[in-house]
């Protein structure tokens, strides 16, 4: 509603004709749908009944979802665009060569043990 100015068109997205062509569209295919299937072939009298029942239902329920889905659409905030990934870690790099597996500095191979001192000498 906020982004709505007198005098110009709504967006596609805001306006009414969206969501009611979409939903007619699903209430034609329901219609035919049903008008085919129903009958139970070509020797029986259309179900024109279940047809236009079946359109109300497709329309109605297609109208609803639509609505309720242009509803709960909202822009993301401009900051969520910025930054540069969400996989960064504080970790150092390790050099030109060498691998970094997480633990330790840069380059060690070998993970502390419990019970060792933090230099890597057993006590």
């Amino acid at each position: 509603m906020a982004d709505q100015h007198q005098g110009k068109p709504r967006k596609l997205r805001t306006s009414v004709k969206g969501p009611l062509m979409f939903s007619a569209f699903w209430a034609v295919v329901a219609f035919v749908a049903v008008l085919i299937f129903a009958s139970g072939g070509s020797a029986r009298a259309p179900r024109f009944d279940l047809a236009f029942t079946a359109a109300g239902i497709a329309f109605i329920a297609t109208l609803v979802v639509a609505a309720m889905l242009s509803m709960s659409y909202k822009e993301n905030a401009e900051h969520l665009g910025k930054g540069s990934g969400v996989n960064l870690s504080s970790a150092p790099k390790a050099p030109h060569g060498g691998s970094s597996h997480g633990f330790g500095a840069p380059g060690s191979q070998n993970p502390p043990v419990p019970g060792d001192d933090t230099d890597g000498t057993p006590r």
